[in-house]
C-alpha cells in the first residue's frame, strides 16, 4: 500500500470513531496525522510509553525502522493490550501524530493488524456501581473534574518568579518526569483520569499509592507535628486529622520540582497543601477538596476540588518507570 494511500484510510479511521489519547504535545505534531504500513520488528514493554517498532517506508521510499509510542502499561493493559499482542513479522497499519523534528519516531493514534482488529489507547471515562464505607481501596479519578483542576491551574494568577520560570520552560530539556521524577502532590494522586490511586487506612496513618511514577505520600495520623528544619522530599511531610467523617490533610516540607504542575511552574520551598478527604452520599465518589498556597510562584491561592471513582474491580500496577525510555520519547 502506498504512502499516500494509507493517508486516505487514516483520514476515514478519524472519521469513524473516537480517539483517546494522553501524551505531552510538546515532541509531537498532533494537528498532523501520518499513516505507515510494515512489519513490527520488536515490542518493548516498559514504562512510562510502550513502544514497538516496524520495518516502513519513510516519505523518500526507503525502509527503515519507526518507533510506534503508545501509552504506560497501566493504560495498555486496561485498553486490552498484552505483552504478547505483537511478535516479529506482524504486519501492522498505524495511523499517528509524527515528530516535529522529522525523526522516524511517531506518537500512535491507533493500529490494525491483518485479521483486521484496530487497537487503540483507550481514556474513556466511565462509570461504576461500587460504593466504598471508608477512603480505603482504589480510586480513579473523573475527566469533569481533572479537566476543572486543569483550567483552574491555568488560569491562576503567577508571581514574576512563577510567570518567567514557566515562559522559560523547556519540557524535554527542564522536566523530571524525563528522569522518571513524579510531580508532588496535588498532582502525584488526584490529577490523572487515567491512573489509579490506592488508599490504605492504618490506625495511625494512611498510606497512598499512585500508579503514576509510583508516587507514594504517607499522612501521619500519631498527633506529631511537622518536623522544625525537616527533610524536603518529593511529596512533601504529611499530617492529617479527623474533622467528623472528613481528613483533612496538612502537608508541608516539599522538595522544590521544576514541573509541579505538568505547565511549567515550578514548586518552591514555601508551599502549603491543605486537602480535605471526604466521602459522598452515596459512597461512589471520594471528593478531595483543594487549598494550595506557594507565595514564590503563585500570586493566590488555588482552591479546587476533585472527585474519584470507586473502583475496586480494577488492577493497580506498580510502574517501575525507565529512565532510558522515558528520555527516549514523549511523555505522559
Amino acid at each position: 500500500m502506498k504512502f499516500s494511500n494509507i493517508l486516505a484510510l487514516t483520514a476515514a479511521w478519524i472519521l469513524a470513531g473516537p480517539v483517546w489519547a494522553h501524551h505531552s504535545d510538546v515532541r509531537y505534531d498532533q494537528d498532523s496525522v501520518i499513516g505507515l504500513q510494515g512489519a513490527v520488528t520488536r515490542l518493548v514493554w516498559r514504562n512510562p510509553h510502550i513502544t514497538f517498532y516496524i520495518e516502513a517506508e519513510n516519505d523518500q521510499g526507503e525502509l527503515v525502522e519507526w518507533g510506534i509510542e503508545s501509552g504506560s502499561i497501566p493504560i495498555m493493559s486496561r485498553s486490552g493490550w498484552s505483552e504478547d499482542m505483537l511478535v516479529p513479522g506482524d504486519e501492522v497499519i498505524v495511523r499517528a501524530h509524527p515528530d516535529k523534528d522529522h525523526r522516524t519516531h511517531v506518537m500512535m493514534i491507533s493500529f490494525e493488524k491483518a485479521d483486521g482488529s484496530t487497537w487503540a489507547q483507550n481514556e474513556s471515562d466511565f462509570g461504576t456501581t461500587a460504593t466504598a464505607t471508608s477512603m480505603a481501596g482504589v480510586w480513579k479519578g473523573t475527566a469533569e473534574t481533572t479537566s476543572e483542576f486543569v483550567r483552574a491551574f491555568e488560569s491562576i494568577a503567577l508571581t514574576p518568579a512563577g510567570a518567567a520560570a514557566k515562559a522559560q520552560f523547556d519540557y524535554q530539556a527542564d522536566s523530571p518526569i524525563a528522569n522518571c521524577v513524579p510531580p508532588p502532590a496535588p498532582d502525584s494522586v488526584i490529577a490523572s483520569t487515567v491512573y489509579l490511586n490506592q488508599i490504605e487506612v492504618l490506625d495511625d496513618r494512611v498510606i497512598i499509592r499512585s500508579e503514576f511514577f509510583d508516587a507514594v505520600r504517607t499522612v501521619y495520623l500519631d498527633g506529631r507535628a511537622h518536623p522544625e528544619n525537616g527533610e524536603r522530599t518529593n511529596q512533601g511531610h504529611s499530617i492529617g486529622r479527623r474533622e467528623g467523617d472528613v481528613l483533612v490533610v496538612d502537608t508541608t516540607l516539599f522538595a522544590g520540582h521544576r514541573d509541579a504542575s505538568g505547565h511549567g511552574v515550578p514548586s518552591g520551598a514555601q508551599k502549603h497543601l491543605i486537602e480535605r478527604f471526604y466521602l459522598n452520599d452515596d459512597g461512589s465518589r471520594l471528593v478531595v477538596d483543594i487549598e494550595l498556597s506557594d507565595p514564590e510562584f503563585l500570586a493566590e491561592t488555588l482552591r479546587n476540588t476533585k472527585s474519584l471513582v470507586y473502583v475496586p474491580e480494577l488492577e493497580f500496577f506498580t510502574y517501575n518507570c525507565d529512565p532510558e525510555t522515558s528520555r527516549q520519547a514523549g511523555f505522559d
